[in-house]
Protein backbone atom coordinates (compact mmCIF):
# COMPACT_ATOMS: atom_id res chain seq x y z
CA UNK A 1 0.00 0.00 0.00
CA UNK A 2 2.84 1.92 -0.13
CA UNK A 3 2.82 2.66 -3.70
CA UNK A 4 0.66 5.54 -5.22
CA UNK A 5 -2.08 4.46 -7.92
CA UNK A 6 -3.74 5.99 -10.80
CA UNK A 7 -6.20 5.25 -12.99
CA UNK A 8 -9.46 6.13 -14.77
CA UNK A 9 -12.56 5.96 -13.29
CA UNK A 10 -15.23 6.65 -15.61
CA UNK A 11 -16.33 3.98 -18.12
CA UNK A 12 -13.83 4.02 -20.99
CA UNK A 13 -14.60 5.16 -24.28
CA UNK A 14 -15.50 8.98 -25.66
CA UNK A 15 -17.39 11.25 -23.26
CA UNK A 16 -18.04 14.80 -22.10
CA UNK A 17 -15.52 14.43 -18.92
CA UNK A 18 -13.27 11.03 -17.87
CA UNK A 19 -12.18 11.51 -13.99
CA UNK A 20 -8.54 10.20 -13.16
CA UNK A 21 -8.28 8.58 -10.01
CA UNK A 22 -4.86 9.02 -8.04
CA UNK A 23 -4.95 7.41 -4.42
CA UNK A 24 -2.27 7.21 -2.18
CA UNK A 25 0.27 9.39 0.33
CA UNK A 26 1.91 11.12 -2.75
CA UNK A 27 -1.07 11.55 -4.90
CA UNK A 28 -1.43 15.34 -4.17
CA UNK A 29 2.33 16.11 -4.49
CA UNK A 30 2.35 14.01 -7.60
CA UNK A 31 -0.69 15.61 -9.04
CA UNK A 32 1.06 19.37 -8.42
CA UNK A 33 4.31 18.31 -10.19
CA UNK A 34 1.46 18.09 -13.75
CA UNK A 35 -0.52 20.92 -12.29
CA UNK A 36 -0.94 24.85 -13.35
CA UNK A 37 -3.19 26.47 -10.99
CA UNK A 38 -3.65 26.44 -7.33
CA UNK A 39 -1.43 24.91 -5.39
CA UNK A 40 -3.05 21.29 -4.31
CA UNK A 41 -0.43 20.80 -1.56
CA UNK A 42 -2.25 24.28 0.62
CA UNK A 43 -5.84 23.11 -0.92
CA UNK A 44 -8.56 21.86 1.78
CA UNK A 45 -9.89 18.36 2.00
CA UNK A 46 -13.40 18.48 -0.05
CA UNK A 47 -12.40 20.98 -2.56
CA UNK A 48 -12.76 21.54 -6.52
CA UNK A 49 -10.03 23.34 -8.35
CA UNK A 50 -10.03 24.97 -12.42
CA UNK A 51 -6.44 24.28 -13.60
CA UNK A 52 -4.24 23.21 -15.97
CA UNK A 53 -2.72 19.62 -16.56
CA UNK A 54 0.79 20.54 -17.89
CA UNK A 55 3.46 18.21 -19.90
CA UNK A 56 7.50 17.81 -19.08
CA UNK A 57 7.87 20.30 -22.18
CA UNK A 58 5.67 22.69 -20.46
CA UNK A 59 2.51 22.11 -23.10
CA UNK A 60 -1.04 22.10 -21.94
CA UNK A 61 -2.47 18.71 -22.44
CA UNK A 62 -6.15 19.89 -21.01
CA UNK A 63 -7.71 22.05 -18.50
CA UNK A 64 -9.39 19.91 -15.67
CA UNK A 65 -10.81 20.27 -12.38
CA UNK A 66 -9.14 18.77 -9.52
CA UNK A 67 -10.56 17.39 -6.67
CA UNK A 68 -8.64 17.00 -3.44
CA UNK A 69 -9.99 14.61 -0.74
CA UNK A 70 -7.40 14.51 2.65
CA UNK A 71 -6.95 10.83 4.47
CA UNK A 72 -8.60 9.75 6.35
CA UNK A 73 -11.83 11.00 4.75
CA UNK A 74 -11.83 9.68 1.20
CA UNK A 75 -12.73 6.82 -0.23
CA UNK A 76 -9.96 4.49 -0.06
CA UNK A 77 -8.58 6.53 3.47
CA UNK A 78 -5.86 7.24 1.82
CA UNK A 79 -4.97 11.31 0.46
CA UNK A 80 -7.14 11.38 -3.07
CA UNK A 81 -7.27 13.32 -5.70
CA UNK A 82 -9.96 13.28 -9.24
CA UNK A 83 -9.01 14.98 -11.85
CA UNK A 84 -12.19 15.74 -14.21
CA UNK A 85 -10.75 15.77 -17.67
CA UNK A 86 -11.93 16.40 -21.31
CA UNK A 87 -13.28 12.30 -22.41
CA UNK A 88 -11.09 12.45 -25.56
CA UNK A 89 -9.16 8.54 -25.18
CA UNK A 90 -5.95 10.06 -25.99
CA UNK A 91 -6.25 12.70 -23.40
CA UNK A 92 -7.10 10.06 -20.59
CA UNK A 93 -4.12 7.62 -22.61
CA UNK A 94 -1.51 11.06 -21.77
CA UNK A 95 -2.55 12.16 -18.27
CA UNK A 96 -2.84 8.46 -16.98
CA UNK A 97 1.00 8.25 -18.55
CA UNK A 98 1.91 11.30 -17.21
CA UNK A 99 0.93 10.79 -14.04
CA UNK A 100 3.15 7.44 -14.29
CA UNK A 101 6.10 8.76 -15.19
CA UNK A 102 5.99 11.20 -12.44
CA UNK A 103 5.76 8.52 -9.57
CA UNK A 104 2.11 6.89 -9.64
CA UNK A 105 1.32 3.12 -10.42
CA UNK A 106 -1.32 2.23 -13.04
CA UNK A 107 -3.87 0.51 -10.39
CA UNK A 108 -4.63 -2.96 -10.23
CA UNK A 109 -8.48 -4.05 -11.00
CA UNK A 110 -10.67 -3.26 -7.61
CA UNK A 111 -7.46 -1.90 -6.17
CA UNK A 112 -9.32 1.39 -4.83
CA UNK A 113 -12.00 -0.06 -3.05
CA UNK A 114 -9.45 -2.64 -1.77
CA UNK A 115 -7.73 -0.42 0.07
CA UNK A 116 -10.81 1.11 1.28
CA UNK A 117 -11.22 -2.83 2.91
CA UNK A 118 -7.65 -1.97 4.50
CA UNK A 119 -7.85 0.98 5.65
CA UNK A 120 -11.11 -0.08 7.14
CA UNK A 121 -13.49 2.87 5.31
CA UNK A 122 -15.61 -0.85 4.97
CA UNK A 123 -15.60 -4.36 5.49
CA UNK A 124 -15.73 -6.96 2.91
CA UNK A 125 -19.10 -7.27 2.38
CA UNK A 126 -19.62 -3.27 1.75
CA UNK A 127 -16.61 -3.42 -0.42
CA UNK A 128 -18.06 -6.29 -2.58
CA UNK A 129 -21.48 -3.81 -2.88
CA UNK A 130 -19.72 -1.76 -4.68
CA UNK A 131 -19.31 -3.51 -7.41
CA UNK A 132 -22.68 -5.04 -7.04
CA UNK A 133 -23.89 -1.23 -7.54
CA UNK A 134 -21.77 -0.30 -10.57
CA UNK A 135 -23.22 -3.76 -11.66
CA UNK A 136 -27.08 -3.39 -10.53
CA UNK A 137 -29.32 -3.58 -14.14
CA UNK A 138 -32.94 -2.87 -12.21
CA UNK A 139 -33.97 -0.49 -9.60
CA UNK A 140 -34.22 -3.36 -7.40
CA UNK A 141 -30.71 -4.65 -7.49
CA UNK A 142 -29.59 -1.08 -7.05
CA UNK A 143 -31.68 -1.02 -3.37
CA UNK A 144 -30.15 -4.35 -2.79
CA UNK A 145 -26.66 -3.03 -3.36
CA UNK A 146 -27.33 0.40 -1.60
CA UNK A 147 -28.47 -1.40 1.75
CA UNK A 148 -24.87 -3.47 2.10
CA UNK A 149 -23.28 -0.92 1.10
CA UNK A 150 -24.73 0.94 3.83
CA UNK A 151 -23.74 -2.12 5.86
CA UNK A 152 -27.05 -3.55 6.95
CA UNK A 153 -25.82 -7.04 5.73
CA UNK A 154 -22.98 -6.49 8.13
CA UNK A 155 -24.62 -5.03 10.77
CA UNK A 156 -27.28 -8.24 11.11
CA UNK A 157 -24.12 -10.18 11.02
CA UNK A 158 -22.63 -7.92 13.73
CA UNK A 159 -25.73 -9.01 15.95
CA UNK A 160 -25.43 -12.34 15.12
CA UNK A 161 -22.11 -12.54 15.78
CA UNK A 162 -22.55 -10.59 19.50
CA UNK A 163 -25.29 -13.56 20.26
CA UNK A 164 -22.56 -16.26 19.25
CA UNK A 165 -20.19 -15.03 22.13
CA UNK A 166 -23.16 -14.66 24.25
CA UNK A 167 -23.92 -18.42 23.90
CA UNK A 168 -20.14 -18.88 24.02
CA UNK A 169 -19.94 -16.73 27.22
CA UNK A 170 -22.83 -18.83 28.98
CA UNK A 171 -20.93 -22.40 27.82
CA UNK A 172 -17.91 -21.08 29.54
CA UNK A 173 -19.22 -20.24 32.32
CA UNK A 174 -20.65 -23.65 32.56
CA UNK A 175 -17.77 -25.39 32.12
CA UNK A 176 -15.59 -23.12 34.76
CA UNK A 177 -18.47 -24.32 37.44
CA UNK A 178 -19.19 -27.47 36.40
CA UNK A 179 -17.96 -28.83 39.51
CA UNK A 180 -19.96 -26.25 41.33
CA UNK A 181 -23.73 -26.23 42.58
CA UNK A 182 -24.14 -23.22 40.38
CA UNK A 183 -26.22 -22.72 37.37
CA UNK A 184 -25.59 -19.69 35.13
CA UNK A 185 -28.31 -20.59 32.36
CA UNK A 186 -30.01 -23.95 31.81
CA UNK A 187 -29.41 -26.05 28.83
CA UNK A 188 -33.28 -24.84 27.95
CA UNK A 189 -32.25 -21.46 27.61
CA UNK A 190 -28.78 -21.97 25.85
CA UNK A 191 -30.98 -23.90 23.14
CA UNK A 192 -33.81 -21.19 22.48
CA UNK A 193 -30.77 -18.95 21.85
CA UNK A 194 -29.82 -21.25 19.48
CA UNK A 195 -32.47 -21.62 17.66
CA UNK A 196 -33.14 -17.79 17.67
CA UNK A 197 -29.56 -17.76 15.91
CA UNK A 198 -30.48 -20.54 14.24
CA UNK A 199 -33.79 -19.00 12.36
CA UNK A 200 -31.41 -15.43 12.05
CA UNK A 201 -29.39 -17.59 9.43
CA UNK A 202 -32.05 -19.94 8.11
CA UNK A 203 -34.12 -17.11 6.88
CA UNK A 204 -30.35 -15.07 5.04
CA UNK A 205 -29.77 -18.41 3.07
CA UNK A 206 -33.55 -18.80 1.82
CA UNK A 207 -33.03 -14.94 0.71
CA UNK A 208 -30.44 -16.02 -1.65
CA UNK A 209 -32.35 -17.55 -3.95
CA UNK A 210 -35.02 -14.60 -4.25
CA UNK A 211 -31.48 -12.31 -4.24
CA UNK A 212 -29.54 -13.84 -6.97
CA UNK A 213 -32.71 -13.50 -9.25
CA UNK A 214 -33.16 -10.04 -8.20
CA UNK A 215 -29.37 -9.45 -9.29
CA UNK A 216 -28.96 -11.11 -12.41
CA UNK A 217 -32.86 -10.90 -13.47
CA UNK A 218 -35.82 -13.30 -12.89
CA UNK A 219 -35.63 -16.19 -15.54
CA UNK A 220 -39.23 -16.35 -16.98
CA UNK A 221 -40.22 -19.11 -19.86
CA UNK A 222 -42.92 -18.46 -22.10
CA UNK A 223 -44.50 -21.92 -22.89
CA UNK A 224 -47.04 -23.25 -24.89
CA UNK A 225 -48.73 -25.10 -28.20
CA UNK A 226 -47.45 -23.84 -31.26
CA UNK A 227 -49.53 -20.61 -32.17
CA UNK A 228 -50.77 -19.86 -28.88
CA UNK A 229 -49.46 -16.43 -29.00
CA UNK A 230 -46.14 -16.58 -27.30
CA UNK A 231 -44.07 -14.86 -29.65
CA UNK A 232 -46.87 -11.75 -29.49
CA UNK A 233 -46.64 -12.15 -26.07
CA UNK A 234 -43.24 -11.32 -25.66
CA UNK A 235 -43.78 -8.11 -28.68
CA UNK A 236 -46.63 -6.75 -26.14
CA UNK A 237 -43.96 -7.20 -23.29
CA UNK A 238 -41.33 -5.96 -24.57
CA UNK A 239 -42.86 -3.48 -26.38
CA UNK A 240 -40.86 -4.72 -29.77
CA UNK A 241 -41.05 -6.75 -32.15
CA UNK A 242 -38.32 -9.29 -30.92
CA UNK A 243 -40.09 -11.82 -32.01
CA UNK A 244 -41.37 -13.39 -35.56
CA UNK A 245 -45.49 -13.78 -35.84
CA UNK A 246 -47.17 -16.20 -37.99
CA UNK A 247 -50.44 -18.10 -38.47
CA UNK A 248 -47.83 -21.06 -39.29
CA UNK A 249 -47.20 -23.57 -36.99
CA UNK A 250 -43.56 -23.84 -35.84
CA UNK A 251 -42.60 -20.47 -36.69
CA UNK A 252 -40.13 -20.19 -33.55
CA UNK A 253 -37.77 -22.90 -33.67
CA UNK A 254 -35.14 -21.73 -30.99
CA UNK A 255 -34.76 -19.28 -28.33
CA UNK A 256 -35.51 -16.07 -27.86
CA UNK A 257 -34.27 -13.56 -24.98
CA UNK A 258 -35.37 -10.26 -24.02
CA UNK A 259 -34.98 -8.10 -21.17
CA UNK A 260 -38.13 -6.14 -19.04
CA UNK A 261 -38.38 -3.98 -15.81
CA UNK A 262 -41.31 -4.01 -13.80
CA UNK A 263 -41.52 -2.15 -10.61
CA UNK A 264 -38.08 -2.49 -10.57
CA UNK A 265 -37.62 -5.51 -10.85
CA UNK A 266 -35.77 -7.54 -14.19
CA UNK A 267 -37.26 -9.72 -15.84
CA UNK A 268 -35.38 -12.45 -18.37
CA UNK A 269 -38.16 -13.50 -20.56
CA UNK A 270 -37.52 -16.27 -23.04
CA UNK A 271 -40.02 -16.95 -26.32
CA UNK A 272 -39.75 -20.89 -27.07
CA UNK A 273 -40.34 -23.45 -29.65
CA UNK A 274 -44.28 -23.99 -29.65
CA UNK A 275 -44.82 -27.50 -28.13
CA UNK A 276 -45.81 -30.83 -30.78
CA UNK A 277 -45.42 -33.60 -32.13
CA UNK A 278 -42.96 -33.20 -35.37
CA UNK A 279 -40.62 -35.28 -37.66
CA UNK A 280 -38.32 -31.81 -38.03
CA UNK A 281 -34.93 -31.95 -36.79
CA UNK A 282 -35.15 -28.41 -36.63
CA UNK A 283 -37.98 -28.10 -34.65
CA UNK A 284 -37.45 -30.77 -32.56
CA UNK A 285 -33.88 -29.30 -31.10
CA UNK A 286 -36.02 -26.23 -30.25
CA UNK A 287 -38.58 -27.95 -28.76
CA UNK A 288 -35.25 -29.87 -26.36
CA UNK A 289 -34.67 -26.21 -25.42
CA UNK A 290 -37.56 -25.50 -24.88
CA UNK A 291 -37.64 -27.53 -22.20
CA UNK A 292 -34.48 -26.65 -20.58
CA UNK A 293 -35.93 -23.21 -20.58
CA UNK A 294 -38.89 -24.61 -18.18
CA UNK A 295 -36.08 -26.50 -16.00
CA UNK A 296 -34.10 -23.10 -15.41
CA UNK A 297 -37.49 -20.95 -14.76
CA UNK A 298 -38.43 -19.12 -11.77
CA UNK A 299 -41.32 -18.17 -13.43
CA UNK A 300 -43.24 -20.08 -16.14
CA UNK A 301 -46.02 -18.57 -18.36
CA UNK A 302 -47.97 -21.21 -20.15
CA UNK A 303 -49.73 -19.73 -23.00
CA UNK A 304 -53.13 -20.83 -24.06
CA UNK A 305 -54.70 -20.69 -26.59
CA UNK A 306 -58.37 -20.07 -25.47
CA UNK A 307 -60.32 -21.28 -28.43
CA UNK A 308 -58.59 -24.57 -28.57
CA UNK A 309 -60.21 -27.80 -27.53
CA UNK A 310 -59.90 -29.57 -24.51
CA UNK A 311 -57.75 -31.93 -25.27
CA UNK A 312 -55.02 -30.67 -26.60
CA UNK A 313 -54.83 -28.01 -24.09
CA UNK A 314 -54.51 -31.29 -21.83
CA UNK A 315 -51.87 -32.58 -23.34
CA UNK A 316 -49.67 -29.95 -23.70
CA UNK A 317 -50.02 -30.05 -19.96
CA UNK A 318 -48.47 -33.69 -19.93
CA UNK A 319 -45.92 -32.05 -21.62
CA UNK A 320 -44.39 -29.44 -19.56
CA UNK A 321 -45.96 -30.21 -15.90
CA UNK A 322 -43.17 -32.58 -15.14
CA UNK A 323 -40.56 -30.54 -16.18
CA UNK A 324 -41.46 -27.19 -14.13
CA UNK A 325 -39.39 -27.14 -11.14
CA UNK A 326 -41.46 -27.15 -7.75
CA UNK A 327 -40.31 -24.21 -6.12
CA UNK A 328 -41.11 -22.41 -9.65
CA UNK A 329 -44.45 -20.45 -10.08
CA UNK A 330 -46.54 -20.80 -12.74
CA UNK A 331 -48.78 -18.76 -14.91
CA UNK A 332 -51.43 -19.82 -16.85
CA UNK A 333 -52.33 -17.04 -19.52
CA UNK A 334 -55.43 -17.62 -21.28
CA UNK A 335 -54.77 -16.22 -24.50
CA UNK A 336 -57.22 -14.61 -27.45
CA UNK A 337 -59.65 -13.52 -25.33
CA UNK A 338 -60.59 -11.06 -28.40
CA UNK A 339 -61.74 -14.22 -30.45
CA UNK A 340 -64.04 -15.61 -28.21
CA UNK A 341 -67.27 -13.38 -29.48
CA UNK A 342 -69.75 -12.19 -27.84
CA UNK A 343 -67.86 -9.69 -25.57
CA UNK A 344 -66.90 -12.99 -23.42
CA UNK A 345 -63.27 -12.13 -21.31
CA UNK A 346 -63.12 -16.22 -21.52
CA UNK A 347 -64.87 -19.38 -22.44
CA UNK A 348 -66.63 -21.30 -19.66
CA UNK A 349 -63.94 -24.17 -20.45
CA UNK A 350 -60.90 -21.62 -20.32
CA UNK A 351 -60.24 -22.61 -16.39
CA UNK A 352 -57.16 -24.41 -14.55
CA UNK A 353 -60.51 -25.54 -12.87
CA UNK A 354 -62.00 -27.29 -15.50
CA UNK A 355 -59.50 -28.08 -18.11
CA UNK A 356 -57.27 -29.50 -15.38
CA UNK A 357 -59.63 -31.36 -13.46
CA UNK A 358 -62.12 -34.52 -14.56
CA UNK A 359 -65.20 -33.76 -16.34
CA UNK A 360 -66.96 -34.99 -12.97
CA UNK A 361 -65.19 -33.15 -10.58
CA UNK A 362 -65.26 -29.87 -12.86
CA UNK A 363 -68.84 -29.59 -12.51
CA UNK A 364 -68.91 -28.78 -8.93
CA UNK A 365 -66.20 -26.46 -8.86
CA UNK A 366 -66.15 -22.54 -9.61
CA UNK A 367 -64.57 -21.79 -13.19
CA UNK A 368 -61.91 -19.00 -11.39
CA UNK A 369 -60.95 -16.01 -12.68
CA UNK A 370 -57.38 -14.92 -12.41
CA UNK A 371 -57.05 -16.39 -8.46
CA UNK A 372 -54.68 -18.28 -7.14
CA UNK A 373 -55.15 -22.01 -6.98
CA UNK A 374 -53.99 -25.12 -4.83
CA UNK A 375 -51.64 -26.89 -6.29
CA UNK A 376 -53.77 -30.35 -6.30
CA UNK A 377 -56.25 -28.60 -8.68
CA UNK A 378 -54.14 -28.36 -11.63
CA UNK A 379 -53.46 -32.47 -10.73
CA UNK A 380 -56.80 -34.15 -10.43
CA UNK A 381 -57.13 -36.90 -12.71
CA UNK A 382 -55.89 -35.18 -16.15
CA UNK A 383 -54.09 -38.94 -16.37
CA UNK A 384 -53.46 -41.80 -14.17
CA UNK A 385 -49.28 -41.37 -14.14
CA UNK A 386 -49.11 -37.09 -14.07
CA UNK A 387 -46.95 -35.91 -11.28
CA UNK A 388 -48.27 -33.95 -8.88
CA UNK A 389 -46.73 -30.56 -9.45
CA UNK A 390 -46.20 -29.08 -6.04
CA UNK A 391 -45.40 -25.28 -7.14
CA UNK A 392 -48.11 -21.95 -6.86
CA UNK A 393 -50.25 -21.46 -9.45
CA UNK A 394 -52.10 -18.57 -11.05
CA UNK A 395 -53.99 -18.12 -14.16
CA UNK A 396 -55.20 -14.60 -16.16
CA UNK A 397 -57.00 -13.96 -19.23
CA UNK A 398 -55.22 -12.07 -21.90
CA UNK A 399 -55.21 -10.65 -25.33
CA UNK A 400 -51.98 -11.02 -26.72
CA UNK A 401 -52.59 -8.84 -29.97
CA UNK A 402 -54.79 -5.99 -28.37
CA UNK A 403 -52.88 -5.83 -24.90
CA UNK A 404 -56.10 -6.64 -22.83
CA UNK A 405 -54.91 -8.31 -19.27
CA UNK A 406 -51.61 -7.82 -19.87
CA UNK A 407 -51.37 -5.21 -17.59
CA UNK A 408 -52.72 -7.53 -14.73
CA UNK A 409 -50.01 -10.45 -16.16
CA UNK A 410 -47.63 -7.90 -15.06
CA UNK A 411 -48.72 -7.76 -12.03
CA UNK A 412 -48.57 -11.78 -11.17
CA UNK A 413 -45.21 -11.89 -12.36
CA UNK A 414 -44.30 -9.17 -9.81
CA UNK A 415 -46.29 -11.12 -7.34
CA UNK A 416 -44.44 -14.30 -8.42
CA UNK A 417 -41.14 -12.93 -7.95
CA UNK A 418 -41.38 -12.99 -3.98
CA UNK A 419 -39.92 -10.02 -3.50
CA UNK A 420 -42.81 -8.93 -1.88
CA UNK A 421 -41.69 -11.39 0.93
CA UNK A 422 -38.48 -9.84 2.03
CA UNK A 423 -39.73 -6.02 1.99
CA UNK A 424 -37.70 -4.80 4.64
CA UNK A 425 -35.52 -7.66 5.54
CA UNK A 426 -32.05 -8.53 4.37
CA UNK A 427 -31.31 -10.64 1.09
CA UNK A 428 -28.69 -12.13 0.53
CA UNK A 429 -27.38 -12.03 -3.42
CA UNK A 430 -23.29 -13.03 -3.24
CA UNK A 431 -22.59 -16.43 -3.87
CA UNK A 432 -19.90 -16.36 -1.77
CA UNK A 433 -22.19 -15.12 1.50
CA UNK A 434 -24.37 -17.39 0.18
CA UNK A 435 -21.64 -20.75 0.65
CA UNK A 436 -20.65 -19.21 4.38
CA UNK A 437 -24.19 -18.83 5.46
CA UNK A 438 -24.57 -22.48 4.77
CA UNK A 439 -21.67 -23.84 6.62
CA UNK A 440 -22.86 -21.15 9.64
CA UNK A 441 -26.56 -23.06 9.65
CA UNK A 442 -25.15 -26.01 9.74
CA UNK A 443 -22.75 -25.61 12.39
CA UNK A 444 -25.68 -24.21 14.87
CA UNK A 445 -27.12 -27.27 13.71
CA UNK A 446 -25.09 -29.10 15.68
CA UNK A 447 -24.86 -26.65 18.73
CA UNK A 448 -28.81 -27.72 18.84
CA UNK A 449 -28.28 -31.29 18.78
CA UNK A 450 -25.61 -30.50 21.45
CA UNK A 451 -27.57 -28.94 23.15
CA UNK A 452 -30.32 -31.42 23.35
CA UNK A 453 -28.41 -34.37 23.80
CA UNK A 454 -26.22 -32.54 26.47
CA UNK A 455 -23.03 -33.12 24.86
CA UNK A 456 -20.20 -31.31 26.92
CA UNK A 457 -19.70 -27.32 26.29
CA UNK A 458 -16.17 -28.05 25.08
CA UNK A 459 -17.78 -29.82 22.23
CA UNK A 460 -20.26 -27.21 21.87
CA UNK A 461 -18.12 -24.31 22.15
CA UNK A 462 -16.39 -25.43 18.60
CA UNK A 463 -19.02 -25.26 17.04
CA UNK A 464 -19.96 -22.05 17.95
CA UNK A 465 -16.40 -20.93 17.10
CA UNK A 466 -16.85 -22.73 13.80
CA UNK A 467 -20.00 -20.40 12.95
CA UNK A 468 -17.88 -17.23 14.04
CA UNK A 469 -15.14 -17.94 11.56
CA UNK A 470 -17.93 -18.14 8.94
CA UNK A 471 -19.30 -15.16 9.68
CA UNK A 472 -16.31 -13.34 9.58
CA UNK A 473 -15.06 -14.78 6.45
CA UNK A 474 -18.00 -12.34 5.16
CA UNK A 475 -17.03 -9.70 6.45
CA UNK A 476 -13.14 -10.12 5.90
CA UNK A 477 -12.47 -10.64 10.05
CA UNK A 478 -11.31 -13.98 8.39
CA UNK A 479 -9.52 -13.69 5.16
CA UNK A 480 -6.32 -14.80 3.27
CA UNK A 481 -4.87 -13.04 0.93
CA UNK A 482 -5.76 -15.51 -2.17
CA UNK A 483 -9.11 -14.63 -1.50
CA UNK A 484 -9.07 -11.02 -0.80
CA UNK A 485 -7.29 -10.99 -4.55
CA UNK A 486 -10.23 -13.54 -6.40
CA UNK A 487 -13.18 -10.83 -4.86
CA UNK A 488 -11.82 -8.13 -6.44
CA UNK A 489 -10.00 -9.48 -9.03
CA UNK A 490 -13.71 -9.05 -10.19
CA UNK A 491 -14.00 -5.16 -10.35
CA UNK A 492 -13.37 -2.78 -12.67
CA UNK A 493 -10.19 -0.77 -13.28
CA UNK A 494 -10.53 2.44 -11.28
CA UNK A 495 -12.87 0.81 -8.95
Amino acid sequence: MEDTICAVSTPPGIGGIAVVRISGKDAVAIVDKVWRGRELSRAASHTAHLGEIVEESGEVLDQAVATVFRAPKSFTGEDVVEVSVHGSRWIQREVVNLLVRNGCRVAMPGEFTRRAYASGRMDLAEAEAVADMIASSSRAAHRLAVSQMKGDFSRCLKELRDRLLELASMLELELDFSEEEVEFASREALKELAAQIYATVSRLVESFSTGSAIKSGIPVAIVGATNAGKSTLLNRLVGDNRAIVSDIHGTTRDIIEDIMEIDGLQFQLVDTAGLRDTDDVVESLGIERTMEQIDRASIVIWVVDSTSGRDEIADTWERIHGRIPEDAHLIVAWNKSDALGDGAMYAPECSLHNIMTSDESSDSMSSGNGGELSSSTVTQQLSVDIRPFEGTVSEVHISAATGSGVEELCAKLTDASGIGEWQDSIVVTNARHYEALVHSQESVSRVIEGLSHNLSGDFIAQDIRETIHYLGEITGEITTDDILGTIFSRFCIGK
